[in-house]
């Protein structure tokens, strides 16, 4: 499993709707911002990427220091982006089908409104496990 590791899912319309700290890294009290901000900041280059290749997977399109940002683009433009310092490009790859599947299956719940926060304990410990398991 990688040291450091955020997840995030960002909606269409730049609002994050999911975001889960999945490394197993010391935690540092301002550590869980600055994840946000090299995240964030990586969004322009997600936009601008996007509309150059039909590829959902952009492996890695920004670097912080030793840290990678990788972008997995759903074909609703939601960005599922992972801020990482490992190497395993198959494993990332397939973490984010995997739960590019699991987002696919709460966007199905009929109690799910579309764009909100996910709030489901499942869905996040399904994403913990997913991530134990392929960083």
């Amino acid at each position: 499993m990688a040291t450091t590791a955020c997840f995030i899912i960002v909606s269409r319309n730049d609002i994050p709707i999911y975001e889960a700290e999945v490394g197993v890294a010391a935690k540092r009290e301002d550590a869980a911002q600055l994840h946000q901000f090299i995240l964030h900041a990586a969004l322009d280059v997600v936009q601008d990427l996007a509309w150059t290749t039909s590829a959902m997977y952009l492996k890695s399109v920004d670097r912080f220091n030793e840290l990678v940002v990788s972008v997995y683009v759903t074909a609703g433009h939601t960005r599922l982006m992972l801020l990482h310092d490992s190497r395993n490009d198959d494993g990332i790859k397939s973490f984010f089908q995997e739960v590019h599947e699991l987002y696919i299956k709460t966007l199905l719940n009929p109690l799910y409104l579309p764009g909100s926060r996910i709030t489901s304990s499942h869905f996040d410990t399904k994403v913990r496990a997913l991530a134990r398991k392929y960083l």
